[in-house]
C-alpha cells in the first residue's frame, strides 16, 4: 500500500551542492540555498499539472559569497532569515534580489537558529502572528522577538549552555537542545534545565518538533516521543531500520531518511507504513505543508506528496487501522459537516471491529459516545433479539459466536451501555414533560410521536436488560421489573422459561395484570418446592392493590382467610395507606357473609386503632359482642367458655360506656329482655332513662354499689357538660341521687316492664337506712326540696340534720358566688362604658386641604376615610396599602 508516493518520478532539478530547501506556503514557491551562496526560487506546479514544468522565478548568484548554512521564512511579514558566514541576516522576500534589510550583529559566530511562530485570531477575526527567534552563538543562546519590522533582543536575556548545540527546537516556552556526543537537554526560558538521555552510539543528535508541547528525540535507531516536562508520552519508541540522518513530522506520519530510503511510521502504535527507495544520497528533509514533503541530496531534490486522503482512509479501513483513519479525516480539508459524518462512520466501524475482536467494554463505550441506536447494538447479540428478514445483523456470519465467559463478558458490557441509554432517555423525557406547558400547541403531534418512539425504545431496552440480567446477575431482575417498560409477552415468556416466578409476579404487578399474578400466587401457595409457598406473598400483594381493585381483593382473600385467618385478616387491617383507604362497609359486609368469626377482630381494629366514628361500625361491634355472649350463654358452657363470656361482656360494657358514636335507640331494640341487664342499664342511661336504669340495678340485680357508681358517673358527666355548655339540658341527670333514694324507699313503685319486659319485676324490701346513708354522703348533690318530698314523714329531723346543714351551706355558697359574679360584671360594664366615652370624646377635623398620605389626593365631600390609632387619616380604599 502506498500511503505516500513520489510527486515526481525523477529529480526535477540538479545542483552541484544543495545546502537547504524551504517552501514558502503563500505562493507555493521553493527556496534553495547552495554552498556557493546562491539563492534560487522555483514555482512548484500543482498536482493536477501533468507537464511537471518547473519555472525559476528568481536566481541570485551574487546573494552571498559564503555558504548558506540555514534558511527560513515568515510569509506573514515577507522576511527571509538566513544564517551565512556565522551571522543571522534578515532579507526582504519580495525584492528582486532578496535585498538584505539588516544583520543581527550580536549573532556573529552563530551556528544554529530556530523560529517560534504563533498564529492567533481575535474574537473580531483579526489575525496576529508572533515571531520569536533563538540563535545559538557558540555556548550562548540569544532570544529575539519581531516588532515594528525588526527583531528586538530580549532585555539582558542570554542563556549559557554546556556545549555548542547541534540541534535546536523551540516548543512553547521550552527550548530543546541536542549536543554532539553528549545528551539532550530541556531548557526553560527562566533558565531551569533538565538533562535527558544521551544521544547513543551515533554522536549526532536528532530533534524533531511535533507541537508546542511535544517533540521526538533520536537515540541510535530509535525515536522517543516526549513532552516539554521531559516525560515520555508513549513508552514504545519508533524503531527505524537504522539510525536516520534526518526526520520530519507530517501529521500523522513521521518520515525519516535512512541511507537511500525514506521510511514512514506513525507516532501512535509505531506502525511502519511505507518505505520509499531510490533516493540516492538523500540527507535533508523538509515538510512544507500537510501531505507535501521535500527530500534533498547533495545534487537532487525530490517532492513527496501524500496519496489522496480518501484513498488512504479506504485502505486503512480495509486494514482495520481505524485510529489512523480518524486522524487523517480530522486533518483533511473537507467541510466540517462532511468531516463529522466521516468520523462518525469510521468510529462506528471501529466500534463493530472492537466487538468482533471481543473487546466488548471498549465497543460499548464507543457506541455510547456515538449515540448509536440501541437496537443496532442489541442486534449484535442474535439471541437477545427476534430475527427478521430486514435485519442483516441477525444472520451476519462475521459476528462472533459468544459462549461461556465471552458471552457473560459481552452481556455485562451491553448492560452498562443499555443502562446509560435508559437513564438518558428517562432524563430527557422528564425534561420535556416540565417544558410541555411552555411549547406551542402546533408541536403536540410531533411531541406525541416522539413520546411513542421513546416508549418503544424503552420497551426494547428494558426487555433486553431483563434477558441480560437473567443470564448474568439474577439479583438485578427484581429492581428492574419494579419500574420497567418491558414488553409484557416477551418478558413473561422469558421469565417462565427461567422459572423466575417471584419476578414474574413483579412483572404482572407493574403491568397491571393483577388477576394473573394472584392466580399464579394461589397456584404455587401449596407447592412445597415453590418460592411462593404460603400466604405471605398473596397477603402482601392484596394489601397494596387499593380500593380500585376491591372486587379482586375480596375474590382472592377467601382462600387466604380459610388457610390462615389470623394472618389473612391483615389484608383488611394493616397500617398501610392502601389498606386504610379500602371501603370499610364493603369489607364488613364481606366478613359478615363469609367469615363471621373475624368480624369482631376487624371492627375492634377499625374502632380502636383507626378511630373510625361511623355509627355503623360501633353498632355492629356491639351487636357482635351481644351475639357472642348470648351464643355461649344459651348452652351448657364449659369453664373456658364461661371465662370467654365474662371477657366479652367486660369489653361490651366498657364499649357501651365509653363509645359516644353508637345509636342507643337502635341498639336497645335488639337487646334481650331476660339477659344482659347491666348492658341494658348502660344503654338506658345513654338514652337519659335513668329511672329505669337505676331500677334494673336495684330491683333486678340488687346491686346498690353498682347503682351508686352509676349515679356518680351520670352526675359527674352532667356537671362537666354543664360547665362546658350553660344551656345544656339535664335530662334528669341532676336528680339521679333522688331517683336512687326513691327506688330504695319505694322499690316496687316503678313498673320495670318499661325498661326490661313483662314478669321481670322482683319484690325488694325498702331500705331506709341505706337511703339515709346515701343522703348524708351525697348531700351536696341532692336537691333538698325534692329529697324531702321523697322521704317518709316518719323520719326524725335529727337523722337528716347533716343533710340539711350541707344543703343550706351549698345554697349560701351558690348565692354568694352569684353576688360576686354580679359585682364583677357590673365593674366590667362600667369600665367598658368609660372606655367608650373616652374614644367618643376624640374628634377629627377634616378640611378640603387634608391629603391622603398613601395616594397623595385630597379628601372629597363623599370620601370614606379610616383613622389609624396614631392619628393618620387615609382613604378607606387606601388603608390596606399603608406601610
Amino acid at each position: 500500500m502506498l500511503l505516500i508516493e513520489k510527486f515526481y518520478d525523477f529529480p526535477f532539478f540538479t545542483f552541484d551542492t544543495i545546502t537547504l530547501l524551504v517552501l514558502r506556503k503563500k505562493y507555493d514557491n521553493l527556496l534553495i540555498g547552495t554552498r556557493e551562496g546562491h539563492l534560487l526560487m522555483y514555482n512548484i506546479p500543482p498536482v493536477s499539472d501533468d507537464n511537471h514544468k518547473l519555472e525559476i522565478l528568481r536566481h541570485s548568484k551574487n546573494f552571498n559569497k559564503k555558504r548558506i548554512t540555514q534558511i527560513d521564512v515568515v510569509p506573514e511579514y515577507n522576511i527571509l532569515i538566513i544564517l551565512t558566514d556565522n551571522i543571522v541576516c534578515i532579507h526582504d522576500l519580495n525584492s528582486p534580489n532578496f535585498q538584505q534589510l539588516y544583520q543581527l550583529q550580536k549573532t556573529r559566530g552563530a551556528t544554529l537558529f530556530t523560529l517560534d511562530i504563533q498564529r492567533t485570531q481575535s474574537l473580531t477575526g483579526e489575525k496576529n502572528t508572533v515571531v520569536r527567534l533563538c540563535v545559538a552563538v557558540k555556548r550562548k543562546l540569544q532570544l529575539y522577538y519581531w516588532k515594528a519590522k525588526k527583531f528586538e533582543e530580549f532585555n539582558d536575556f542570554e542563556l549559557t549552555v554546556p556545549d555548542i548545540p547541534r540541534e535546536l527546537s523551540w516548543c512553547g516556552e521550552t527550548l530543546v537542545l541536542g549536543f554532539r556526543g553528549l545528551s539532550y537537554t530541556i531548557l526553560e526560558l527562566n533558565g531551569k534545565t533538565k538533562e535527558l538521555f544521551p544521544t547513543g552510539k551515533s554522536p549526532e543528535p536528532n530533534v524533531t518538533k511535533l507541537s508546542d508541547t511535544s517533540f521526538v528525540l533520536g537515540k541510535d535507531s530509535q525515536s522517543f516521543v516526549m513532552d516539554t516536562k521531559g516525560e515520555l508520552i508513549q513508552h514504545s519508541p519508533i524503531k527505524w531500520s537504522d539510525t536516520p540522518s534526518a526526520i520530519a513530522w507530517d501529521d500523522p506520519y513521521l518520515l525519516g531518511i535512512v541511507h537511500d530510503k525514506l521510511e514512514i511510521y506513525t507516532i501512535e502504535g509505531c506502525l511502519h507504513i511505507q518505505t520509499i527507495k531510490d533516493l540516492n544520497k538523500a540527507r535533508l528533509i523538509y515538510r512544507c505543508k500537510q501531505g507535501k514533503v521535500f527530500v534533498a541530496s547533495i545534487s537532487h531534490i525530490w517532492c513527496i506528496r501524500a496519496v489522496d486522503v480518501t484513498l488512504q482512509i479506504r485502505t486503512l479501513l480495509e486494514q482495520t487501522q481505524f485510529q489512523l483513519a480518524l486522524k487523517l479525516t480530522s486533518l483533511s480539508d473537507i467541510s466540517e459537516e462532511e468531516k463529522v459524518k466521516q468520523i462518525y462512520k469510521i468510529q462506528t466501524l471501529y466500534a463493530h471491529h472492537l466487538f468482533r475482536s471481543k473487546r466488548f467494554q471498549e465497543a460499548m463505550d464507543l457506541f455510547l459516545k456515538l449515540g448509536t441506536d440501541p437496537y443496532e447494538v442489541i442486534m449484535l447479540f442474535p439471541d437477545l433479539a427476534t430475527p427478521s428478514s430486514n435485519n442483516s445483523e441477525t444472520n451476519d456470519p462475521t459476528l462472533p459466536k459468544l459462549q461461556d465467559h465471552d458471552l457473560e463478558k459481552g452481556l455485562r458490557a451491553l448492560i452498562v451501555f443499555l443502562t446509560e441509554v435508559r437513564l438518558k432517555l428517562l432524563s430527557d423525557t422528564k425534561g420535556k414533560d416540565k417544558n410541555n406547558g411552555k411549547e406551542k400547541s402546533l408541536m403536540e403531534g410531533e411531541k406525541n410521536m416522539t413520546a411513542v418512539a421513546t416508549e418503544q425504545l424503552l420497551k426494547i431496552i428494558d426487555t433486553t436488560l431483563l434477558k441480560c440480567y437473567l443470564q448474568t446477575t439474577d439479583a438485578l431482575v427484581a429492581p428492574l421489573l419494579r419500574l420497567n417498560h418491558c414488553h409484557l409477552a416477551e418478558a413473561e415468556k422469558t421469565l417462565l422459561m427461567h422459572q423466575k416466578y417471584p419476578e414474574l409476579i413483579i412483572l404482572y404487578q407493574t403491568k397491571g395484570q393483577h388477576r394473573k399474578a394472584l392466580e399464579l400466587l394461589e397456584k404455587h401457595a401449596k407447592e412445597n418446592d415453590s418460592s411462593l409457598k404460603g400466604t405471605a406473598r398473596t397477603i402482601q400483594y392484596l394489601q397494596h392493590l387499593g380500593k380500585d381493585h376491591m372486587d379482586l381483593i375480596l375474590k382472592f382473600a377467601g382462600w387466604v382467610l380459610n388457610e390462615d385467618p389470623e394472618q389473612g385478616l391483615r389484608i383488611f387491617m394493616e397500617d398501610i395507606q392502601e389498606v386504610e383507604q379500602l371501603p370499610r362497609p364493603k369489607v364488613l359486609d364481606y366478613l359478615l357473609r363469609c367469615h363471621k368469626d373475624l368480624v369482631i377482630t376487624y371492627l375492634e381494629h377499625v374502632v380502636h386503632v383507626w378511630e373510625d366514628t361511623n355509627p355503623l361500625f360501633h353498632d355492629v361491634l356491639i351487636h357482635q359482642y351481644k351475639e357472642k355472649c348470648l351464643t355461649c350463654m344459651s348452652k351448657n358452657a364449659t369453664p373456658a367458655e364461661k371465662q370467654t363470656v365474662q371477657h366479652v361482656r367486660q369489653k361490651l360494657q366498657n364499649f357501651l360506656e365509653k363509645s359516644v358514636h353508637y345509636t342507643p335507640e337502635t341498639i336497645l331494640v335488639h337487646f334481650p329482655f331476660d339477659q344482659l341487664f347491666e348492658e341494658r342499664a348502660i344503654i338506658l342511661g345513654r338514652l337519659g332513662r335513668h329511672q329505669q336504669a337505676i331500677s334494673i340495678y336495684i330491683s333486678l340485680l340488687n346491686d346498690i354499689p353498682k347503682a351508686t357508681e352509676y349515679c356518680h358517673n351520670v352526675y359527674t358527666n352532667y356537671k362537666n357538660q354543664q360547665n362546658a355548655d350553660k344551656q345544656k339540658q339535664s335530662d334528669g341527670a341532676d336528680e339521679v341521687y333522688v331517683m336512687l333514694i326513691q327506688q330504695l324507699l319505694q322499690p316496687n313503685k316503678e313498673d320495670l316492664t318499661i325498661g326490661c319486659g313483662p314478669n321481670m319485676q322482683r319484690t325488694v324490701q325498702p331500705d331506709l337506712e341505706m337511703a339515709l346513708q346515701l343522703l348524708e354522703e351525697h348531700a351536696s348533690k341532692i336537691n333538698p326540696l325534692k329529697a324531702l318530698g321523697v322521704l317518709p314523714d316518719s323520719v326524725p329531723i335529727g337523722r337528716i340534720k347533716h343533710f340539711l346543714e350541707v344543703s343550706l351551706q351549698e345554697n349560701l355558697n351558690t348565692r354568694r358566688r352569684v353576688q360576686v359574679l354580679k359585682g364583677l360584671l357590673c365593674a366590667e360594664h362600667l369600665q367598658v362604658q368609660e372606655q367608650r366615652m373616652h374614644y367618643e370624646s376624640q374628634n377629627v377635623l377634616m378640611t378640603e386641604f387634608n391629603i391622603c398620605p398613601v395616594c397623595k389626593k385630597r379628601f372629597g365631600n363623599q370620601s370614606a376615610f379610616a383613622r389609624y390609632p396614631n392619628g393618620d387619616i387615609v382613604h378607606y380604599s387606601c388603608q390596606d396599602r399603608k406601610g
